[in-house]
């Protein structure tokens, strides 16, 4: 956990008893053991926040109590045991807290540099992402090229991204969405089957496509005994999430019958080192994903961008489910 220097602060975004989210002023965060301290120039905006901030998804030990995942900016201070960065270097993160805030303290291992071509502002965009669909995706789903991969909410953050890292490694894409303009959006990020979950039988709509071998699920519990029917043999479900609940009634018959696995992860929860450690994913996504994004076959896709007094607003895009990829918060100017 970060040290506090104490005779400096900073302005962050924090949580009110009844739930509101002012701009206070807390202690300024400074470089612990391994660790890199950010200016923050933007914060990316995740439904974890919006969890967070309804007292459903704490952080886990160590992590600081303010709210944000991912961020860009410019490193201020290098702390003890640090090589490869430098003061001044343009950067984003993944963090396990602490985004809303002008400065941030983030272990040395899960700093990106800013692909070329992308702006620094935008750059907040991509680091949940990109380390969530490459863990999951590749690492967890191990989608490969010819393959079928679904993924549902198509328009979401993690959609938008999952859909153009999947076509271009050379898979077919399928994405659930609500409405049709969501689902041009999807087409042009270059999704191949459009599937509108208010209208269609994604069941049906998939097994006529030869089933999925890979289904990236937000869903949880509402869908896992369509996702299982869904899965072509030897077809892999991963769950991500649970904004469809938390149980529900699995046919083991139905997946022993497909070979299929049922995959469940979590990124902000994983320790920083270790097989499957948050440095382990960032070098994959820099190895998988940055090169695509440096080539502008993956771009950050950015709904809307709101001030940090402004935090609500921009939790209240995100939960209207209208938003088309990411919604972030401006820190400071660039």
């Amino acid at each position: 956990m970060a040290a506090l220097c104490h005779d400096r602060d900073m302005r962050a975004v924090t949580v009110s008893s009844s739930g509101d989210l002012p701009v206070s002023t807390i202690d300024d965060p400074v470089a612990d053991l391994g660790e890199v301290v950010i200016d923050v120039v933007s914060a990316g905006v995740n439904r974890a926040d919006l969890l967070q901030r309804r007292g459903n998804y704490p952080p886990p030990p160590g992590a600081p109590e303010t709210l944000g995942l991912e961020v860009s900016g410019r490193i201020s201070e290098v702390g003890a045991r640090v090589s490869g960065w430098s003061v001044g270097d343009e950067v984003c993160a993944l963090l396990a807290g602490g985004g809303y805030a002008e400065r941030v303290a983030v272990p040395a291992a899960q700093v990106l540099p800013v692909p070329a071509g992308v702006l620094l502002a935008d750059a907040a965009a991509l680091p949940e992402v990109a380390c969530t669909v490459v863990s999951n995706v590749i690492e967890a789903g191990g989608l490969r090229a010819g393959e079928l991969l679904l993924v549902h909410g198509g328009s979401s953050g993690i959609g938008t991204h999952a859909i153009q890292l999947a076509h271009a490694l050379g898979a077919r894409v399928a994405v659930t969405a609500r409405t049709a303009a969501k689902l041009d959006r999807c087409a042009g990020f270059g999704a191949d089957i459009l599937i509108n979950y208010a209208t269609d039988d994604f069941v049906e709509v998939i097994t006529e496509s030869g089933g999925a071998d890979v289904i990236l699920d937000i869903i949880g519990a509402k869908y896992l005994t369509q996702n299982i029917s869904a899965l072509r043999t030897g077809g892999r479900l991963v769950i991500i999430g649970m904004q469809g609940g938390t149980k529900a009634e699995l046919s083991i018959a139905a997946l022993m019958g497909k070979r299929a696995s049922v995959i469940g992860t979590t990124l902000r929860s994983r320790p920083v080192d270790g097989d499957g450690g948050k440095a382990q994913i960032v070098t994959h996504t820099r190895t998988v994903t940055w090169p695509l994004i440096e080539a502008g076959k993956v771009l950050p896709v950015i709904d809307s961008v709101y001030d940090l007094d402004d935090a609500a607003a921009a939790h209240d895009r995100l939960d209207s489910g209208e938003a088309i990829g990411k919604v972030l918060l401006r820190v400071a100017a660039v």
